[in-house]
């Protein structure tokens, strides 16, 4: 057998192996994640929760993550990625079905921090682990596959979570409680499966031939770096260009998060129901999933990173400030698809440049530094819209015109970062 041939029968099998059990991963992992975007429908009222209470505890989470993001990935490294992937599915999926047992504001903070503090780690862990399988010229292709279940997992939230509110009053509880309860369970059982059957390396993985993992190892033996301590993951913020990647980052995920956090209340405050709200919340999802494959096999095929990421978000900041312009309508809703494209098209972009701007110990340690200081627009940009939300927390266009412009500052310093030309280091 030639080496292409070995090359091409070896990584054919990794691709369906791993990528779409990856995929998975990531959709359950959303899915917990925004959850609570629909439960506030009926919890809020409940519990006695104003739009900023709300956007306190929705954004509490990302501080956590931030917190413990670098200790768990030193942690992954040291165990190995199935037990410690294993882990934090196995706990993020019991703490979120303990968001059933919130009370008001102060367990309701208390259980989202710790929700943050149970997912640590798990993107960045799921992205180093993508080294330990892929030659660097397959990396992008089965990033964008992992990636393609982001927006995927806020559309089968909606799908998912409007029928589980109906449930309310059975056995008890209310239906955000059955919520929280019934969506926990995927991420317990697969964090289970894949303590039993996730290989941590080609050398375990018994479904490839003993000439296929001598291959990959050499493969990605030759393509990876190491991942660095506390201290080089935290001075990586300290570059220059890992700085400027973090901030183009940071107002993309404000914007993101801002809009996805809150868009089944911005929906409902235009007077729909519940049940209309979960289909219209799928569908800006539904079409950024296809526009973000779409926007990333163009740019692969035009090998071209910069403009891609800057149009595609001043296409979301166009669309975003459109939206809060237009108010409660139809038109709102398909300009807010449009943007979604552009804020989920720009992270697959996004993440082909830390490589190309940072290397040795810099680019392992700046691709973490740069997600950590990004999650943190997980909290602003959903507390920036529940402290500018008016008439009682029905109209949070203030909010999108907000979100609308950190979108187009992200788009600004992408510009600066193509005019500084730092693509070789």
């Amino acid at each position: 057998m030639t080496d292409a041939e070995l090359q091409r029968r070896t990584m054919r099998k990794v691709m369906w192996r791993l990528p779409p059990l990856m995929a998975l991963m990531f959709l359950i992992n959303q899915l917990d994640r925004v959850n609570v975007s629909f439960a506030a429908l009926t919890m809020n009222r409940d519990l006695g929760l104003t739009a900023l209470d709300y956007a306190w505890g929705a954004g509490i989470f990302f501080i956590a993550y931030f917190a413990f993001e670098i200790p768990s990935n030193l942690i992954l490294e040291r165990v190995g990625a199935r037990r410690w992937i294993a882990r934090i599915m196995i706990t993020w999926g019991l703490v979120s079905g303990m968001m059933a047992m919130v009370v008001g504001q102060n367990s309701f903070l208390a259980v989202r921090f710790l929700l943050g503090a149970a997912e640590a780690g798990f993107v960045p862990g799921l992205v180093l682990y993508i080294t330990y399988w892929f030659p660097p010229q397959y990396r992008a292709r089965a990033t964008a596959v992992f990636f393609f279940a982001a927006p995927m997992g806020n559309a089968v939230a909606g799908m998912l979570s409007v029928p589980l509110l109906a449930l309310n009053g059975t056995l008890g509880l209310t239906g955000w409680q059955w919520m929280f309860v019934v969506e926990a369970i995927p991420a317990v059982l697969l964090g289970f499966y894949i303590l039993r059957n996730l290989p941590d390396r080609p050398r375990d993985a018994k479904w490839l031939t003993g000439e296929e993992r001598d291959w990959l190892e050499r493969q990605v033996a030759d393509g990876r770096v190491a991942h660095g301590g506390v201290l080089a993951q935290l001075g990586a913020i300290m570059n220059r260009r890992a700085g400027l990647l973090s901030a183009i980052y940071l107002t993309r995920n404000m914007a993101m998060y801002g809009v996805s956090l809150f868009l089944p209340l911005i929906l409902s405050g235009a007077g729909l129901s519940n049940a209309q709200v979960g289909f219209a919340a799928t569908i800006p999802f539904l079409i950024a999933a296809t526009g973000a494959v779409v926007w990333g096999w163009h740019s692969d095929r035009r090998n071209e990173r910069h403009w891609h990421i800057i149009v595609a978000m001043t296409v979301a900041a166009i669309g975003l400030g459109l939206g809060a312009f237009l108010g409660a309508s139809v038109w709102a809703l398909m300009v807010i698809s449009v943007a979604a494209i552009g804020l989920y098209a720009q992270a697959v972009v996004f993440w082909s440049l830390p490589p190309l701007m940072l290397s040795g110990m810099a680019a392992a340690a700046g691709i973490a530094a740069i997600n950590a200081v990004g999650n943190l627009g997980g909290f602003l940009g959903p507390y920036i819209v529940g402290a500018t939300a008016k008439g009682g927390g029905t109209d949070f266009s203030s909010g999108l015109y907000l979100m609308a412009a950190c979108a187009a500052i992200s788009a600004a310093l992408s510009f600066i970062l193509m005019r500084l030309k730092w693509d070789a280091p």
